[in-house]
């Protein structure tokens, strides 16, 4: 680790990190002043306030600035800078686990949060009696995200599954996927939905009658995980956000943080062997 103007954090990026993300951030404006920020300072401190929770206007004094922060946060947010790294990190990890670049069947679900006095979207849960939101993510089979929408918590499954896969077809072409599985909530008149718009098959995997607590379901397992994963992120504990738009953002975030460590990880093993 080269030599940083300050305590290192646990949420920082790596050398090695840094050298995969660098190439991908965008260059600067060409008509405009010299940049004099320090990008690695700024996703650091953006993967700070993701990792601790913290609200932007607490980031430690020895940050960037919380405005300059929250001004690349929510610039690149709009131009969809974060969307385009998390992308191309999820085919670098495919490939390093063996895998084609683009996934040919995936997993569906949602997982529904408190939302906070400044979440701009919230609807009233029956299930929970309160003011929630829905993360829903449709992740390959290995748990990579590969669409996420945030929504609010009265639109149910069903037709937020429309709108993931709304969504992924807007991403595609996905020339290999073919199949989907999802839980009973899914059930109905969805399957016919996917195979029409999608052409693709979406399988439900329920859980029997006769089977009393927990139990591993069949492919159903791999999303719940990846969930597991997202709930390390302090930010993601509940809803803050005012757009649903952030909430995504912060979603591909905490999935760039995580793919990152993954192809580190590895060539530190290879290095070291």
């Amino acid at each position: 680790m080269k030599d940083r103007p300050r305590k290192r954090y646990p949420s920082d990026l790596s050398d090695e990190q840094w050298a995969l993300l660098e190439p991908s951030l965008p260059a600067p404006v060409k008509a405009g002043a010299p940049r004099r920020t320090d990008l690695r300072e700024v996703l650091d401190a953006i993967f700070y306030v993701l990792s601790t929770g913290c609200a932007w206007s607490a980031l430690p004094h020895d940050f960037p600035p919380e405005g300059t922060v929250r001004d690349y946060f929510h610039r690149w947010r709009r131009d969809g800078t974060w969307e385009r790294i998390h992308d191309a990190l999820r085919r670098r990890v495919r490939e390093a686990a063996g895998k084609g670049p683009e996934p040919s069947a995936g997993s569906i679900d949602s997982q529904t949060v408190k939302a906070t006095r400044t979440a701009g979207s919230r609807g009233y849960d029956a299930g929970k009696k309160n003011q929630r939101d829905k993360r829903h993510i449709l992740v390959d089979t290995i748990g990579l995200v590969l669409v996420v929408v945030v929504h609010a918590a009265n639109i149910q499954d069903r037709d937020g599954a429309k709108l993931v896969l709304a969504e992924a077809m807007r991403k595609g072409p996905w020339t290999r996927m073919e199949r989907i599985w999802a839980d009973g909530g899914y059930a109905g008149k969805l399957i016919a939905w996917v195979g029409s718009l999608c052409r693709w098959v979406l399988e439900i995997v329920k859980r029997t009658d006769d089977v009393k607590g927990f139990k591993l379901l069949p492919r159903r397992w791999v999303v719940e995980r990846t969930f597991s994963w997202l709930s390390n992120y302090r930010r993601l504990s509940k809803h803050y956000e005012y757009w649903d738009e952030t909430g995504e953002a912060m979603i591909h975030l905490a999935m760039i943080h995580l793919m990152l460590r993954r192809l580190t990880k590895k060539r530190a093993i290879i290095a070291l062997a």
